[in-house]
C-alpha cells in the first residue's frame, strides 16, 4: 500500500505539468512557463525567460516564447532585438522557426520591408532544399494541436504572406502575381479573397468577380468555412458598389459630352454673322436704283 501511495504522490506532479501543458522539472525554463500559463503574469514571465536564457536553459524555446509574450504585451520592437541579439545562441534547428516568429513581429511594427527581405529569403531557401531543416515536412501547432506540413504547403503559405506584405505596400501588381503562384500551388478560399482584394484594388472588377466565384461556389478548400464565406460575400457587396458607381461615372460622362456638346452649337450659333444674301456683291448694289431704272 505505501508503494502504490507513493507511486501516487510522484504522479501528481506529471499530471499537474500535462494539465497545465508545462515541461517537467524545475528549471528557470519551467518556472517561466508556469508563471506565463498558470499564473498569467506575463511581464514576470520575461523577466524569468530572460534568466532561462542567460543561464542557457532551453534557450531556444525561452527566446522564441518570451518573443511571443513580447508581442502580447506591445513590446515587439523589444522582442525583434532580443531575437537578433541572442539567436546566435540557438541550435541550427530553431533558426526556421525564430525567422517565422520574426515575420510576426515586423508585421505588428509595420517593418514592411524587413518582413519581404525575409519572406524572400525563406523562399530562396525552400528552393535550395534548405527548408525543414532538410525534411520533407515539419510539425505545426494551431490551437494546441500538432499536424504535418509540407514543402508544398508551406511554399503557398509564404507566398501568400508575401503577397499581403505587397498589398500593404500599396504594389498591387506584385501582389497579384504572389498570389496567383501561391493559388496554382495550394489554392484555397482565403488566398482567392485576397487574390480578389487586390484586382478590386486594380479596377479590374471582371477578372475579380471570376476569383470570387470560385469561393462562392464551394470550389476551394475552406469555402465552407463561416469566416471565408462572410469575407467573400463583402467582397462581392464591395464589388457590386464599385461596378455600379462605375457604371454611373460611364453615363454621366455621355450625358456631359452631350451637355457640353449642345452648348457649344449653342455658343456658335449665337456667335455667327447676320444672315447675307447669296447675290454676288454686284446685285446688292444695283438693287437700290432698281425703281429708278423702272422710270
Amino acid at each position: 500500500m505505501s508503494t502504490r501511495k507513493g507511486e501516487k504522490e510522484e504522479s501528481l506532479p506529471n499530471s499537474y505539468h500535462v494539465i497545465h501543458k508545462l515541461p517537467p522539472g524545475d528549471s528557470p525554463y519551467v518556472r517561466a512557463k508556469h508563471v506565463q500559463l498558470v499564473e498569467k503574469d506575463p511581464e514576470s514571465a520575461i523577466v524569468l525567460f530572460w534568466k532561462a536564457i542567460n543561464a542557457g536553459d532551453r534557450v531556444d524555446s525561452a527566446l522564441k516564447d518570451m518573443a511571443v509574450v513580447m508581442k502580447q504585451q506591445d513590446r515587439a520592437e523589444e522582442a525583434i532585438e532580443a531575437i537578433r541579439s541572442f539567436r546566435d545562441r540557438c541550435s541550427k534547428q530553431a533558426q526556421e522557426s525564430l525567422d517565422n516568429v520574426l515575420i510576426d513581429l515586423y508585421k505588428k511594427c509595420g517593418r514592411i520591408e524587413e518582413q519581404i527581405e525575409l519572406l524572400k529569403q525563406k523562399l530562396r531557401m525552400i528552393h535550395q532544399g534548405e527548408a525543414f531543416n532538410g525534411k520533407a515536412t515539419k510539425t505545426g501547432r494551431s490551437r494546441g494541436k500538432k499536424f504535418q506540413v509540407t514543402i508544398k504547403q508551406e511554399t503557398s503559405r509564404i507566398l501568400a504572406n508575401l503577397g499581403w506584405a505587397y498589398m500593404k505596400q500599396g504594389n498591387h501588381m506584385a501582389a497579384e502575381v504572389v498570389y496567383q503562384k501561391a493559388q496554382l500551388i495550394d489554392p484555397d478560399a482565403n488566398k482567392a479573397c485576397n487574390l480578389c482584394l487586390c484586382l478590386i484594388k486594380q479596377t479590374r472588377y471582371t477578372d475579380a468577380r471570376m476569383v470570387l466565384e470560385d469561393v462562392l461556389q464551394g470550389k476551394l478548400s475552406g469555402s465552407s468555412d463561416s469566416k471565408s464565406r462572410k469575407r467573400a460575400e463583402e467582397l462581392l457587396q464591395e464589388l457590386l458598389q464599385y461596378q455600379s458607381h462605375l457604371s454611373s461615372s460611364s453615363l454621366s460622362s455621355i450625358f456631359s459630352i452631350e451637355d457640353d456638346f449642345k452648348e457649344g452649337v449653342e455658343q456658335l450659333v449665337n456667335q455667327r454673322a447676320p444672315i447675307r444674301s447669296r447675290r454676288l456683291p454686284i446685285f446688292e448694289e444695283i438693287s437700290p436704283f432698281r425703281n429708278q431704272l423702272a422710270c
